[in-house]
């Protein structure tokens, strides 16, 4: 366990390093050792000889790069609390609906009103945890108690909000409003500032340590809840605790770089496979590889064409072949058990 986070630890050290090199404004390796060392008093030589870079490297570079992260981490998080939860390995914030439900809040903050960033994120997180509610509402309703009910309604109340955003981008300014709405539908990290680090860094770092601090619960709710309720733990405060927790991180990233497709689904899978299901392990493991992939998929974003390609497309094409290994696998995996 130990060699396998000293690896981890040397990937983090060589993704985070490459993706201040990589970029439309390419810096060598020298000169970002020599702008790290400026931007910490080390080497006042370089603040005037490297003028230009100084001011790409730590007002743009640097603020994308770490808002990156935290996106990552943040929905990463939130995705293996949600499949914890729920206990049904498809669960992520964008099939649960509330990624959508959060964009739909966000757009309409755009639209009808203020569109400062407090009022955003506010619009995105009362609407992405009315997704989620009201998609748990429905599969409660349902006599099929199975997982794939939830899934379902998930999808139902995605389509719903989905909608609704559609049918906002069709009212919207064209010349305005539209283009900001088609942010938030395709993400990106373009105008990642320290401004939007210092709105978004005092939800998501004490929503990741609240998720880790309380992690241990899940390992006894996903056994079910009546095993649960017989170790003392209210299950459905706790349920709402996790859920907003959630739902608040979702928000935020999403009010800070738009939707981020399938980060929330692929990356606790591949924590899984590597520290197994205890929760403890899961949600930190989650934080730390989402926040990594994260990174590493916007350098990508930014690098491959002259223009840059928004975050979601590059995480669905490494994110729709990986549901479908999940679906296959686990066809097998039934067939097996029934033979």
């Amino acid at each position: 366990m130990k060699c396998r986070w000293v690896i981890l630890g040397a990937a983090f050290v060589f993704g985070l390093f490459a993706c201040l090199c990589i970029g439309r404004y390419p810096i060598h390796p020298a000169q970002v050792i020599r702008l790290l060392l400026a931007g910490l008093g080390m080497d006042n030589a370089a603040s005037g000889s490297l003028a230009d870079p100084m001011m790409i490297f730590w007002n743009i570079r640097v603020p994308r790069v770490i808002l990156a992260m935290l996106t990552g981490a943040g929905i990463s998080a939130a995705g293996a609390v949600f499949q914890a939860l729920f206990r049904n390995p498809l669960a992520a914030p964008d099939i649960l609906g509330v990624t959508a439900g959060a964009g739909f809040g966000a757009a309409l903050a755009i639209m009808f009103l203020v569109p400062a960033a407090l009022v955003i994120q506010a619009s995105a997180f009362v609407f992405g945890i009315t997704a989620v509610t009201l998609a748990y509402i429905l599969a409660s309703l349902s006599r099929d108690r199975s997982p794939s009910v939830l899934v379902i309604s998930g999808i139902v109340i995605s389509a719903m909000f989905q909608a609704g955003l559609s049918f906002i981008m069709y009212l919207a300014n064209p010349y305005d409003q539209l283009a900001q709405i088609i942010f938030w539908t395709m993400g990106s990290f373009h105008t990642a500032s320290w401004a939007k680090i210092q709105a978004t860094l005092p939800v998501l770092v004490p929503g990741i340590t609240l998720l880790i601090l309380f992690s241990w619960r899940l390992n006894i709710m996903t056994q079910g809840e009546e095993d649960a309720l017989s170790l003392g733990i209210p299950v459905m405060r706790w349920r709402i605790f996790y859920v907003l927790v959630s739902t608040l991180m979702v928000a935020a990233a999403v009010a800070a770089a738009g939707t981020v497709a399938w980060i929330g689904l692929i990356v606790p899978h591949i924590a899984r496979y590597l520290v197994g299901p205890e929760h403890t392990r899961l949600i930190p493991m989650s934080a730390f590889l989402g926040g990594l992939f994260l990174m590493i998929m916007d350098s990508v974003a930014r690098s491959v064409m002259l223009s840059e390609i928004p975050i979601s497309i590059v995480t669905s094409i490494f994110g729709a072949p990986f549901l479908g290994y999940l679906v296959i696998h686990a066809g097998k995996a039934r067939m097996s058990h029934d033979t």
